[in-house]
C-alpha cells in the first residue's frame, strides 16, 4: 500500500500571510495619503474593501500602533496618527543622530546600488519643482537611500520607521513654500551625494547634519503656528 503523495495535498492557508498583506496595503494607504493623518479607520470597510475578515485587520493594525503609524482608542477605534510638534522634534532628534552617521559609513563603503538610488532621487526631485508630491517622494527616497549607502540594516530599518511614521508630506507642502527652497534642497542633497561619492566621510556627515538641522527648524517654526 503507497503512502499518499503529500505533494499533492492542498495547501493550507497561512493566516499569518493574510496579516502581512493586510498590514502592507493599509500601510501603503497611509504612505500614500489615501489615509491621511489623523483620519478614522474603518475596519469594516477596509475589510471588505480587502476581502477578508476583521480579524486580520485588527491584527494588522496592531502592529501599525507599535510603529506609532495608528492610535489605538479604547471605544474609539483606531485613527491615522496625527503629527505635532513634540512629535516632529524628537523624529527629527532621531534623524540627526542616524542619517549623519549614516552618511559617513556610506563616505567608506560607497555601495554601488544605493548610491544608484540617491541619484535618480536628486533627478526625480529636479524634475519635480513644480509637483510638492513628487518633490516630497523624491525627497523621501533619496533620505532612505543615504540610510541603505550605510550598509547597515538596522539604520535603514529606523530612518524607514522614523519616514513614515513622522515625516509627511502636509508638512513638507508648508515647508516648502517656493521653487527656490525646493531647488535648495536639491542642491544640498547633490552636495551631500558628491561627499559620499567621494569618500569624504567627514564632509558627508557635516553637510547631512546641517541640512537636517536646518529642516527641523523650519517644521518646527510652521508646526508652532
Amino acid at each position: 500500500m503507497s503512502l499518499p503523495d503529500r505533494a499533492a495535498a492542498p495547501e493550507r492557508l497561512n493566516i499569518a500571510s493574510v496579516v502581512d498583506q493586510v498590514y502592507e496595503a493599509i500601510r501603503e494607504r497611509i504612505t500614500s495619503g489615501s489615509l491621511p493623518r489623523g483620519a478614522r479607520v474603518h475596519q469594516e470597510d477596509l475589510a471588505e474593501e480587502l476581502g477578508v475578515s476583521r480579524t486580520p485587520v485588527r491584527e494588522a493594525l496592531r502592529r501599525l500602533a507599535a510603529e506609532g503609524l495608528v492610535e489605538m482608542r479604547t471605544n474609539r477605534g483606531a485613527r491615522v496618527a496625527d503629527v505635532d510638534q513634540a512629535g516632529m522634534r524628537v523624529s527629527y532628534e532621531a534623524r540627526t543622530v542616524i542619517e549623519p552617521g549614516a552618511a559617513r559609513l556610506a563616505a567608506g563603503r560607497r555601495l554601488e546600488e544605493p548610491l544608484a538610488r540617491m541619484r535618480a532621487a536628486v533627478a526625480a526631485q529636479r524634475r519635480s519643482l513644480r509637483n510638492v508630491r513628487r518633490s516630497f517622494e523624491a525627497n523621501r527616497e533619496f533620505h532612505l537611500a543615504l540610510a541603505a549607502a550605510s550598509g547597515n540594516e538596522f539604520l535603514a530599518q529606523f530612518a524607514e520607521r522614523l519616514w513614515v511614521a513622522r515625516i509627511g508630506e502636509t508638512i513638507y507642502e508648508r515647508q516648502v513654500e517656493t521653487q527656490e527652497r525646493m531647488l535648495l534642497d536639491v542642491r544640498e542633497h547633490e552636495q551631500i551625494l558628491e561627499a559620499i561619492e567621494a569618500g569624504d566621510a567627514r564632509r558627508a556627515e557635516s553637510l547631512t547634519r546641517r541640512h537636517l538641522t536646518d529642516a527641523m527648524k523650519r517644521s518646527m517654526d510652521i508646526l508652532g503656528e
